[in-house]
């Protein structure tokens, strides 16, 4: 549904040429909930920009249903609103002198899929609907919370039933609770209407829990794409793995084959091929692949240690435990009983470890 192939664009600034997006390669697939996650600066902003048509790349290809909308080595540039695409903004970008209802229509009535003048009222209840507004069309834009106004703009941005739907950090001027609840929303009313969706975001939970696929970027290259639970379980490089989700990460030196040297003793782990013995690598390993007990179990691979502070979070608890003078964070139940100063032993599986050159 979307396809970028080899996409560049530089911005001249006083210190001189920046390139933002260094040769992006992707596709969208029809229907598909497809998420850029990264950090400011990194082009996942510039990358949908792009494809809205907001931003002229300076080299590559966009296109949308098989159809190029840019192609700077061709000449070729559609304008936005003829790319047949929908919109949210991190600003919810609704007029505030108009009602709930005229927000919504306004693009049926002056956009460029105007309807007739007796579906636009149809189409409006039934966008409303989706985003569960239903009464509130006279309702005054001013007179809305902030999560009932970015509702609105998701209304404003379904009406005209677009192939693609583009959305930058739209959640981002949320309250926690309601981005939360907002994320479960948004990913129900885009499967409903059946909407091919390219999202934006720097929040790691909103990318692993509503994207089909989620594509993590760094100064402005692809890093990794993949499932939610590929990208968080098996990170391609030491920056996906510093970027997504919490991590432990250790220095050591590879001895052998599926062995490494560390401040923690010799650890077992799965040395990818890369890794020649004698190799300065980075050992990583998520707080919640290790396992905290009394006393050692027979047949298991344990280090000794003592926990130096426990943070309970209700459902989980965050421990940090010192082990030959190295810090892990281990996260348990939030019933687990282990107390501040206790000798334990932490346990680690040895396929839980990810080794980075």
């Amino acid at each position: 549904m979307i396809r970028i192939k080899g996409l560049h664009k530089f911005y001249r600034t006083r210190h001189g040429l920046v390139e933002a997006l260094r040769g992006i390669d992707l596709e969208v697939e029809e229907k598909e909930f497809f998420v850029l996650l990264g950090a400011s600066g990194c082009g996942k902003t510039t990358t949908l920009r792009c494809v809205a048509g907001l931003e002229k790349p300076d080299a590559g290809e966009i296109e949308i249903s098989g159809k190029v909308v840019s192609s700077p080595g061709k000449g070729l540039n559609i304008p936005t609103e003829k790319r047949d695409i929908g919109m949210v903004f991190q600003s919810y970008a609704i007029w505030p002198h108009m009602s709930v209802f005229q927000n919504v229509a306004f693009p049926l009535i002056k956009g460029r899929k105007q309807v007739p003048k007796h579906l636009v009222a149809e189409k409006v209840s039934r966008a409303l609907s989706l985003v569960k507004l239903d009464g509130l069309e006279e309702r005054p834009a001013t007179d809305l919370s902030g999560g009932q106004q970015q509702r609105v703009a998701m209304a404003r941005a379904v009406v005209t039933e677009p192939k693609i739907l583009l959305m930058d950090e739209p959640l981002s001027n949320l309250d926690a609770r309601l981005r939360e609840e907002m994320r479960l929303e948004l990913k129900k009313i885009t499967r409903s209407v059946g909407v091919t969706t390219l999202y934006v975001t720097h929040d790691q939970a909103e990318a692993l829990s509503m994207g089909d696929r989620v594509c993590v970027m760094h100064e402005g290259e692809i890093v990794q794409i993949g499932t939610p639970q590929d990208v968080y379980a098996r990170p391609a490089n030491l920056f996906a793995a510093q970027f997504v989700g919490e991590m432990n990460f250790i220095r050591g030196k590879v001895t052998g084959p599926g062995q490494v040297d560390s401040p923690l003793g010799k650890l077992r782990c799965p040395v990818p091929p890369a890794c020649q013995t004698g190799s300065e690598v980075t050992l990583a390993i998520r707080p919640e692949h290790l396992i905290l007990l009394h006393h050692p179990s027979q047949g298991s691979e344990a280090l000794e240690g003592k926990i130096a502070s426990k943070n309970y979070l209700g459902d989980t608890s965050l421990f940090e435990v010192e082990v030959n003078g190295t810090t892990l964070s281990v996260k348990l139940p939030g019933d687990s009983d282990f107390a501040v100063g206790q000798q334990i032993v932490v346990v680690v599986a040895p396929d839980r470890w990810r080794v980075y050159l």
